[in-house]
């Protein structure tokens, strides 16, 4: 029950608790108390939309950086990854396995402004080797929704039902 109830509100976080109720069979209250502890216990972290930028005027410029670092002795690679949440310019932070250490995400009104950012604060952070920059041209698919689909099932319950 925890992970479909979790699964739903992943895909679509604008469903009501009455919907999420039916589609699981559980009473209202009951998916209430459930959302509410684990917004408690911070399993959900917070709600978002996804957004298609391509359709909105003035969007910003987003890319993928991948990061190799040296990590430190007492804290391995947790500082470093505090030091990247720091930045304003960076939307996510992840630890990976295989030839780089993280990959951020990091967003600008430019190219240029990304490329200022990753010349002058983040390689200059102590303990960085070095940096892959890739910019992000076109997203097809993010969270889970296809942003090339019709509009006529954007919402996301057809991948429910």
């Amino acid at each position: 029950m925890e992970e479909k109830l979790l699964q739903l509100l992943s895909s679509n976080s604008g469903f009501t608790t009455a919907e999420i109720a039916t589609m699981l069979g559980e009473p209202e209250d009951y998916i209430k108390a459930q959302i509410k502890e684990y917004e408690n216990r911070g399993i959900i972290k917070g709600y978002q939309a996804v957004i298609n930028w391509e359709k909105v005027e003035g969007t910003y410029v987003e890319a993928l950086i991948e990061l190799k670092v040296t990590p430190k002795m007492e804290t391995g690679f947790d500082e470093m990854a505090e030091l990247c949440m720091a930045f304003d310019e960076v939307e996510s932070v992840y630890l990976m396995a295989g030839a780089y250490d993280f990959a951020l995400i990091v967003k600008g009104e430019t190219m240029q402004d990304i490329a200022m950012f990753v010349a002058k604060k983040l390689s200059t952070v102590d303990g960085v080797l070095s940096t892959a920059t890739h910019f992000i041209m076109r997203r097809y698919k993010d969270r889970g929704m296809n942003l090339t689909a019709s509009e006529e099932c954007e919402d996301g319950r057809n991948l429910i039902l």
